[in-house]
């Protein structure tokens, strides 16, 4: 970072000097080069408040969130989804934590030097599950600081958007990303199941979103099958229909029989049909179905999205920006996946904190034209509500490629203070 003397950032450059080159050392425009340092890395947890009445499936509990706090003023902040906050503190809260004594007076520029410098601390330890989503938050962080630094929106510092005129066929697809619903029930019940998604959906297509995700768990085929048919018949033959049944088989006919019967339907991808390491299972399914097979919520690294890929033949994966090991490794799974002819849609069951990080990612990718998208207008989550307030807008059913410097969004303290948990 450039600084005139007396610490105000400038953007004036040394060689708009006009003496420079014959006076460097006595010039009055002479700059400093001042290196930014982290001082503080903190975790805090948000959720809903308690004693809200119904059940409401898409309540939060207790979501961590990091922010990495710099000796210039910025702050650079991330979800830590799926990890239980006493997780997240041990790693990342506070100078003693695993990963905070690693960052604390480091230069936060450029990220990704100092992921590889956490990853492999982990050399002799864990470097799967809670470790690495706890990296990838800290990435994340990283990066939005690292915009806000050069004013930059995070999509034009991981490398521009890439979709060529050659492989799109509207201008809408150059310039945003297009949000998938993903649609729950607050209820098993077949019928009821069923009734709570169409009801959803209805709403959320009058508002113009353009692509939905039904989530039929725990259901008999029979209900997959009706409820996709549905959704299907109550939003016409145009918007991207998705299906996830939730990791529901282990049975490779059945899966077969219920993807053939959906692919009569123009369901675009059927998600995690079988546990999530059944890599043989999903090579099986994958070499029959007619439909796309995805999955990868819970992978973590390039190395087991190259699994996915590879050895289980899924035609769709869905690395969630943290949990894969932050956008830096995000970045990689589209390199790597690009080749295979497989999709990059990422996932994100969760807030609009972490949708504005993958935004940053889907703007620079030419396999990803669809990401998933918690709508908190169809939920009952006030925090839900609370961050989509402050979270990129959704218009006519995209999302703009951002401009603002960073992931692009701020949590107010009044918002965090209101949703504190613990």
């Amino acid at each position: 970072m450039m600084r005139r003397p007396g610490g105000v950032p400038n953007s004036f450059r040394p060689m708009d000097c006009p003496c420079i080159r014959r006076c460097a050392s006595a010039c009055p425009h002479r700059l400093e080069i001042v290196v930014m340092k982290i001082t503080r890395v903190e975790v805090f947890v948000l959720g809903d408040p308690p004693g809200l009445p119904g059940e409401g499936a898409a309540r939060v509990t207790a979501l961590p969130f990091v922010r990495v706090h710099t000796d210039e003023g910025l702050s650079g902040v991330a979800e830590v989804f799926s990890v239980p906050p006493g997780v997240a503190r041990a790693a990342l809260d506070g100078p003693d934590s695993f990963f905070g004594r690693q960052l604390v007076g480091e230069d936060p520029m450029p990220p990704e030097r100092l992921r590889v410098r956490l990853y492999d601390s982990l050399l002799h330890g864990n470097r799967r599950g809670w470790s690495i989503i706890c990296l990838g938050a800290a990435e994340v962080a990283l990066w939005d600081i690292f915009g806000q630094a050069l004013g930059r929106p995070v999509w034009q510092l991981l490398g521009t958007a890439e979709r060529s005129p050659h492989q799109t066929w509207s201008e809408a697809q150059r310039q945003e990303a297009v949000p998938y619903c993903t649609i729950v029930s607050d209820h098993m019940e077949p019928d009821r199941l069923v009734r709570e998604h169409l009801e959803r959906i209805e709403r959320l297509r009058a508002e113009g979103f353009r692509a939905f995700k039904v989530e039929p768990m725990r259901s008999s085929p029979q209900t997959v099958v009706e409820l996709a048919r549905q959704a299907r018949r109550l939003l016409g033959p145009e918007p991207v229909l998705c299906v996830d049944v939730g990791y529901l088989w282990n049975d490779v006919g059945m899966a077969l029989d219920v993807a053939e019967r959906l692919a009569e339907l123009g369901v675009y991808f059927l998600e995690t049909p079988f546990p999530v390491d059944s890599l043989e299972a999903y090579a099986r399914l994958a070499a029959r179905s007619p439909v796309r097979i995805a999955a990868g919520e819970h992978t973590v690294t390039r190395w087991e999205f190259l699994d996915l890929m590879d050895r289980g033949g899924c035609l769709v994966v869905q690395p969630y920006m943290a949990t894969c090991g932050g956008l830096s490794e995000a970045k990689r799974i589209v390199e790597l996946a690009q080749p295979r002819g497989v999709l990059v849609c990422p996932g994100n069951w969760s807030t609009h904190v972490q949708s504005a990080a993958t935004v940053q990612l889907v703007a620079t990718s030419p396999i990803s034209p669809i990401f998933e998208y918690v709508p908190a207008q169809v939920y009952d989550s006030p925090l839900r509500r609370a961050l989509q307030e402050i979270g990129l807008p959704v218009v006519r059913g995209g999302i703009r490629f951002p401009g603002s410097p960073g992931i692009g969004v701020r949590l107010p303290e009044h918002l965090i203070q209101g949703f504190r948990v613990g």
